[in-house]
């Protein structure tokens, strides 16, 4: 027989146990997606001799994740880390590259943005998993981390923990909240300006190419609004 008091106490008991199962599930399900295999499939397709081979690892990949526990949290977890991967895979090739190619001859120092002064011995171009470019976005995503990223920016090219947090920091506030309209949305997001409204078709299919065939992998629908 189960008092009325005690009726109580396993309520409490079970609520504790699916919240804290939930938490669990939450925490791990990133990890559990994006498996070795997975992550690895990536990687190897980089010639042996890019550097990113050595630089970009899961292990780096999950503990940036720990710092961005709303990176997953999209209508579809799956479809998420697919478009995340998809675009990580066209920016660096397939992890290869660590920084933009020629980069250092192109200015990306914007001085309208006043509160990230550029340091004029340093370059914003891009680096890391999505290419981090421009003063304000290294400012932006330096005081959100935590580190200096006017005056340091190549931290992005050394860290690998902090070159995904700086990729992860890009997508959840600037990519996330469109994802519910379609991949293409996502890729407006990151280099709209240049590839969407037929200015780059190429790099478009290309990126929706890698999409489609992650989502294959992971067993999940691409959605709609594939293209820009």
């Amino acid at each position: 027989m189960v008092l009325p008091y005690m009726r109580n106490c396993l309520l409490v008991i079970v609520l504790a146990g699916i919240l804290a199962g939930s938490v669990s599930v939450k925490a791990q399900s990133v990890a559990d997606i994006v498996t070795p295999e997975f992550f690895n499939g990536i990687l190897d397709q980089a010639d042996a001799s890019c550097e990113g081979r050595n630089f970009y690892s899961r292990a780096a990949f999950l503990e940036a994740v720990n710092s961005f526990p709303q990176f997953g949290s999209a209508d579809d977890i799956r479809r998420e880390i697919a478009a995340f991967f998809a675009h990580v895979t066209h920016e660096t090739g397939h992890f290869c590259f660590i920084e933009e190619i020629d980069g250092a001859t192109r200015d990306y120092c914007d001085e309208t943005y006043t509160q990230y002064p550029c340091n004029p011995d340093r370059g914003y171009y891009g680096r890391g998993p999505l290419q981090l470019t421009w003063n304000f976005n290294y400012g932006a995503a330096g005081q959100s981390i935590g580190f200096d990223g006017l005056n340091l920016p190549e931290t992005v090219a050394t860290d690998p923990v902090i070159s995904f947090e700086t990729a992860l920091w890009y997508w959840v506030n600037s990519v996330q909240p469109v994802i519910g309209q379609g991949f293409g949305a996502t890729i407006r997001a990151i280099n709209g300006d240049i590839e969407c409204d037929g200015g780059d078709p190429a790099a478009v299919q290309a990126r929706i190419n890698y999409y489609t065939e992650y989502c294959n992998q992971l067993g999940v629908d691409p959605g709609p609004n594939l293209t820009c």
